[in-house]
């Protein structure tokens, strides 16, 4: 089955999320089998249908780790010696880290898109400037707020919740503090906090979400749409209840093992 425009605009309008809402979207091309016209047609049919598309554009490239830092960190200090010397500096054209997916690549070279500076945590996006203009060093998931506040939804195109950037933002809602991070800029190296911890045990939060879930299948890919606030308020809750509620299996973890270590 060869999935096209029309596919892909009917499957979203299917999924009622309202033409005023913003998402924050995380997609796998290779998800939804062969696709005509490949990550442009996806994106096109977001933003057809969409009243505003943000993505992560994150730049792993850029980051530096340091000999010494502070404690519990989840890094292991002096670990980077050769990673360092390949490390780039951040630029706002820089590409999107390859592992975020050649969808949220294509949004950046959008003619309309806008993308966010900071070195690391980019978010790229058209009809959201009001979220990504709200992202600092400091607090590097206020874009996640922001579409909060506008009431707006989180769209899984075929990928699980372990992509799903907004459960960090419920974390730091809960108290989690996150961790430390090191960028190279063209000012200098830029200590980032608040970076976020690992994700890979977040598909544990899906029973918690299975009632205010909306899916539809596209192709060979499972679309799934959250709404954003209270997806985010029952998970601070749980959060709350048991902060290690979400954490990995992974017993070599080292975010994962921090967070224990700061509990």
């Amino acid at each position: 089955m060869v999935v096209t425009y029309r596919d892909l605009v009917a499957g979203l309008r299917a999924l009622d999320l309202g033409r005023d809402r913003p998402v924050i979207a995380h997609a796998s091309l290779s998800a939804f089998g062969e696709v005509r016209g490949g990550a442009e047609t996806v994106l096109g049919a977001l933003l057809m249908t969409l009243g505003g598309v943000m993505m992560p554009a994150f730049t792993y490239k850029t980051m530096v780790i340091p000999e010494t830092g502070p404690e519990n960190n989840g890094i292991t200090y002096g670990s980077g010696r050769d990673l360092n010397q390949m490390a780039e500096f951040f630029r706002p054209e820089m590409p999107v880290d390859r592992m975020m997916g050649v969808v949220v690549e294509r949004l950046r070279q959008h003619a309309q898109a806008q993308r966010s500076v900071h070195p690391i945590l980019s978010f790229a996006g058209v009809g959201v400037t009001k979220a990504l203009q709200a992202q600092t060093i400091a607090d590097p998931l206020a874009p996640i707020g922001v579409l909060v506040e506008q009431d707006g939804w989180v769209l899984l195109l075929g990928v699980d919740q372990t992509v799903n950037t907004s459960i960090h933002y419920a974390e730091q809602l809960a108290g989690q503090k996150g961790f430390v991070r090191w960028a190279l800029t063209l000012g200098g190296i830029c200590e980032c906090p608040r970076f976020p911890g690992c994700s890979l045990g977040f598909e544990k939060a899906s029973p918690w979400l299975k009632g205010m879930t909306r899916s539809i299948l596209i192709g060979d890919a499972l679309v799934q749409a959250l709404p954003l606030r209270p997806m985010v308020q029952i998970l601070v809750e749980l959060l709350q209840r048991d902060p290690l509620s979400l954490v990995c299996d992974r017993v070599d973890c080292e975010r994962c093992n921090a967070l224990r270590g700061q509990l």
